[in-house]
């Protein structure tokens, strides 16, 4: 939707064109490797996404909390000095969790009207959350000078969504969407929050995005259960070596998982989370280095470790992964995000991007019965005011 499409339906909604709105976009995500490590205080490589998340947002000179969306038909207005969640668990969720993480640092608010409006296919994990948080704190920062850094407004906006919404959720969504940059990823240590961009140039390669389109609910999945199995592997292992997190081990402490983690189940999850450490490392040096075909190896390796040792792929996510890797002109396919339904990331030649659609349609569909659709995502800034 164009921006003055945007304003008028502002208008419309709200009425009262006196007084201008301001407008702010927010970004998608999609991590390129790196998949269940952020919670483990683990790498990270993602980068931001041209799909995202609009808001526009106007003062009012009342108490009166105004939320709407051209997504989805529910709407909520509440008094800006009691926020309450909703206990359906809508949208509104993401942004009153900001609002009440402002509140939280005394940063005194005041009525608002405000507008969604986001191109992120919803349920696709490809983070449209942490869009919807990012742009909201990064509205009230600026329209009520609080002075707050970006780092800041993604630490709020992770902490919003762990206390506020319920899901228990790593920091790299939140972290990509404020920090992201043009035409790069983000090498992210998700310990430290040290961080350095990347260069993503694929040269004659081709990110695409493949949409499974099976909904899955965050908060009702199995990802609150993986990251408990995690604290219990940390358990086992400081029986012996005292660790706060798994990231902490590198690959060379592999046989530490054999020899003090007696549950098959939890030694599986760990050593997921240290092989994907080591393949984010391996990736980074790969990218700058300009390979990209062994960047699609380490791709495949890592939707392998997910589907056979962290087992949140299923059905739909491998089929377009493992189909996609028979297609001419495809160097590497994973699932991206927290899994269970959602995306798959593949790394295509130029020259077989539509050959490369038109089969992995038909295969999907021929094993799934569901039509994925297909995103050839630009790499775009973060969070920003339009």
């Amino acid at each position: 939707m164009k921006l003055s499409q945007l304003r008028e339906e502002f208008f419309r909604i709200f009425d009262n064109r006196t007084d201008e709105p301001v407008i702010f976009f927010s970004p998608g995500r999609v991590n390129l490797i790196g998949e269940h490590t952020d919670y483990n205080n683990g790498f990270v490589f993602p980068c931001a996404l041209n799909y995202g998340t609009y808001l526009v947002i106007r003062k009012r000179n009342d108490n009166q909390l105004l939320m709407n969306t051209l997504n989805f038909d529910f709407s909520d207005i509440q008094n800006i000095d009691n926020i309450n969640k909703n206990i359906s668990g809508e949208w509104v969720n993401y942004p009153l969790g900001i609002i009440s993480e402002f509140f939280d640092r005394k940063i005194q608010l005041g009525g608002m009207e405000m507008l969604f409006s986001g191109d992120i296919p919803n349920g696709a994990g490809l983070s449209s959350s942490a869009s919807i948080e990012m742009v909201t704190a990064y509205a009230l920062n600026i329209l009520y000078d609080a002075g707050l850094s970006n780092l800041e407004l993604v630490k709020i906006s992770q902490h919003a969504e762990n206390s506020f919404v319920g899901m228990n959720c790593g920091i790299m969504d939140q972290f990509a969407v404020g920090m992201g940059e043009k035409d790069k990823a983000i090498f992210l240590n998700c310990d430290t929050l040290n961080y350095h961009t990347v260069p993503l140039e694929l040269n004659h390669y081709q990110l695409i995005i493949s949409n499974t389109n099976k909904r899955r609910g965050l908060t009702d999945s199995k990802y609150n259960e993986r990251r408990s199995e995690c604290e219990k592997a940390v358990e086992y292992i400081n029986k012996k070596e005292s660790i706060k997190h798994l990231s902490q081990l590198s690959i060379q402490d592999l046989h530490l998982l054999d020899e003090l983690i007696p549950d098959e189940i939890i030694r599986k999850r760990a050593r997921h989370v240290i092989t994907e450490n080591n393949r984010v490392l391996q990736a980074v040096k790969i990218l700058e280095n300009g390979d990209i075909p062994q960047f699609g190896k380490l791709m495949n390796e890592s939707h392998d470790s997910l589907k056979d040792d962290y087992e949140v792929t299923g059905k739909e996510l491998d089929a377009l992964a493992y189909e996609a890797r028979k297609i001419e002109g495809t160097v590497g396919s994973r699932m991206t995000g927290a899994g269970f339904g959602g995306c798959t990331v593949s790394i295509v030649h130029e020259n077989y991007v539509d050959s490369f659609i038109e089969k992995l349609g038909k295969a999907y569909t021929s094993i799934t019965g569901l039509k994925a659709d297909f995103y050839k995502p630009d790499i775009e800034d973060g969070v920003r005011q339009i």
